[in-house]
């Protein structure tokens, strides 16, 4: 298992009076009257100086931060335009990690996917099921990381094989499709857009079937309760969230990632692993905005609903019409936007 995150040194630069910004004439000094056209150290002397001054230097600081002082610049009118002074801080932060996953089928490779280390299983499975290549528990015989080092010499379980089902073909792989996947792009290295429109091979969605079955502020109230579990947020503030919720708003299974469509595939991958394929009942809420893969890889996974917190695409609000999937955008709470298949949602007016 690899690392979630590590630790990076980071030099943060924070206006001391944001607000000053707001109305520059509030910053408008008549020249002569104090402005200067220098750097003001923090803590400069009275006398102006831009290198030096009796109560410190701008280049050292106390605890880790120092403060930039005022720069000048002329106005129009030959007057001085002042900005805020700046405060710096040099600390440590954490970051998210993000690393190659070697996916090989066959002892083949098929693809490479940037992702961040943990539930790599559940990724590589969630993957085979967006691309076709699987949609039953059955069809995946085994899972393992095969051997792989670092410079250090240690394991990096950066490598993942998939064994298939004795009589389960092989994805033709003479599709052009690159065998890199960056982590802000599922479908990047697909030749074509008819590529992607996969046909799934689990029950056709119909919205009619479930017409008001689903709780308008239940829906509201699921993007609150994504962000209270995702950890790796809390500690990096650079990961995508994708979580399967019932119709009774139960979390069933979150996942993290710095791509968010990983971290789809991560929960899609849970489900089957766990049998529960299609995923008629469960509504998939994101932390970010709803892409055409993303409607695609819940339609294959077979889920009715897809929520995200921000705006859906063109080509994405298409897929769920054609698809059966109710597409929701800028879901934050107090409103949200349904794009496409609104009849399975029920308002108390």
């Amino acid at each position: 298992m690899g690392r979630l995150t590590q630790r990076a040194r980071v030099t943060t630069y924070r206006l001391a009076d944001p607000s000053r910004l707001a109305d520059p004439m509030k910053n408008r000094v008549a020249p002569g009257a104090g402005g200067s056209s220098g750097v003001a150290p923090h803590g400069g002397s009275s006398g102006g100086s831009s290198n030096g001054s009796s109560g410190g230097s701008s280049n050292s600081s106390s605890g880790g931060s120092a403060g930039v002082g005022q720069k000048g610049t002329q106005g129009a009118s030959g007057s001085v335009l002042t900005a805020p002074p700046v405060l710096v801080t040099r600390r440590e932060d954490t970051l998210a990690v993000e690393e190659p996953l070697e996916i090989r089928l066959g002892h083949k490779p098929f693809s490479v996917t940037m992702r961040t280390p943990g539930n790599d299983f559940d990724l590589v499975a969630g993957f085979l099921v967006s691309e076709g290549v699987i949609w039953s528990p059955e069809q995946l015989v085994s899972l393992r990381f095969c051997a792989g080092e670092d410079e250090q010499g240690r394991q990096t379980y950066n490598v993942v094989e998939a064994q298939l089902s004795p009589g389960m073909p092989l994805p033709d792989t003479s599709l052009e499709r690159n065998i890199y996947t960056s982590s802000s792009c599922g479908i990047c290295g697909t030749a074509s857009i008819d590529a992607v429109r996969k046909a799934s091979h689990l029950p056709a969605l119909d919205p009619t079937a479930a017409a008001g079955t689903l709780d308008v502020q239940l829906l509201a109230s699921l993007p609150d309760r994504l962000r209270l579990e995702q950890k790796v947020f809390d500690r990096t503030g650079g990961v995508h969230a994708a979580g399967l919720f019932t119709h009774a708003g139960e979390l069933l299974c979150l996942r993290e990632d710095v791509g968010r469509h990983n971290a789809v595939d991560k929960v899609v991958g849970w489900a089957l692993r766990e049998g529960k394929l299609p995923l008629q009942d469960a509504v998939l809420q994101v932390s970010g905005r709803a892409s055409f893969e993303l409607v695609q890889k819940a339609a294959l996974a077979g889920i009715p609903v897809l929520a995200a917190v921000s705006a859906p695409s063109s080509l994405a609000v298409e897929l769920a019409q054609d698809a059966g999937v109710t597409l929701i955008g800028f879901s934050r709470g107090s409103s949200l936007n349904v794009y496409a298949h609104p009849e399975r949602l029920q308002a108390q007016q």
